[in-house]
């Protein structure tokens, strides 16, 4: 009989005690409800306890969340239209306002802050054209949404730590518009870049040629003053030759007309054998006969 008790005792007991605990983790937040009413939201990490059947426990996650929703589309300044692509990241920092005004539903979070982030967005873009978002002002927006979604955030028990722009682009209908009109505008740079490399190129070929014809026609001067200033110093000195030994200057002059003449075996000359050229062949001398 008592053996019979305790078998329904011990697992009664068993249930009544996992019913009066629970834990909680560091990586989460808790709120203890009494009959849906909450009375109790700060607890530490570790093992607690309530009453059964008369209390319950929710438990949210305390980490960084991100909320990744999907592109929107915006109008900048000059009325164009972009496609922006962003996320942000929160946590919650007070769990019974954040139950209060979610019922603790994440999706019901990011929807109610998301809401705030894309009108701040929106108004952003507005304010600038594109070449500004895309020349920097970007940081700048983010940092602003950031602060503006933080002052927001708080009614819902939320911190948020970071809003961030992944991808702006174009409309798919538009995208290809844009960029046959940058291709055909790179197309136009590479021409007026190439018109002016073949200017640069027939202007330095034009001064190489007019800087060549200068050297040829200096160096055609000089040689033809060096070459004069040569043949008045040869005729001085054939001159003075001839003043002193007129005979001996014939005769070297003939031998050298002669190596000339005859340089190779090949060469032929067509005279009278009479002829004044000969003369020192008949006679060493050069004695006329």
């Amino acid at each position: 009989m008592i053996m019979n008790s305790l078998k329904i005792i011990v697992p009664v007991f068993g249930l009544l005690i996992w019913a009066s605990v629970f834990t909680v983790d560091e990586r989460e937040e808790a709120i203890l409800f009494q009959f849906g009413e909450i009375i109790e939201s700060d607890f530490e990490p570790g093992l607690h306890f309530k009453m059964p059947f008369i209390n319950n426990v929710r438990k949210f996650d305390n980490r960084i969340l991100t909320i990744d929703q999907k592109p929107e589309r915006f109008l900048t300044q000059e009325k164009k239209d972009l496609i922006v692509d962003s996320y942000v990241k929160w946590r919650i920092t007070d769990v019974v306002q954040y139950f209060k005004t979610t019922q603790g539903d994440e999706l019901t979070a990011g929807r109610l802050l998301y809401e705030n982030i894309n009108n701040g967005l929106r108004d952003e873009f507005g304010k600038r054209t594109i070449q500004d978002i895309i020349s920097g002002d970007r940081a700048q927006i983010m940092s602003l949404m950031t602060q503006q979604a933080s002052s927001h955030a708080k009614t819902l028990g939320i911190e948020v730590v970071d809003v961030r722009v992944k991808k702006v682009d174009y409309p798919t209908r538009v995208s290809n518009s844009v960029y046959q009109r940058m291709r055909a505008e790179r197309e136009r740079e590479a021409r007026d870049f190439r018109s002016k490399g073949h200017e640069a190129s027939e202007r330095i070929q034009a001064d190489a040629d007019r800087q060549r014809t200068v050297l040829i026609a200096e160096a055609y001067r000089d040689s033809e003053i060096v070459r004069g200033e040569g043949d008045a110093v040869a005729t001085e000195i054939y001159a003075k030759a001839f003043s002193k030994d007129r005979e001996f200057y014939k005769f070297s002059r003939s031998l050298t007309a002669y190596t000339k003449n005859f340089s190779s075996a090949s060469d032929v000359i067509l005279l009278k054998p009479d002829s004044e050229y000969f003369r020192y062949f008949k006679d060493p001398s050069g004695k006329k006969k």
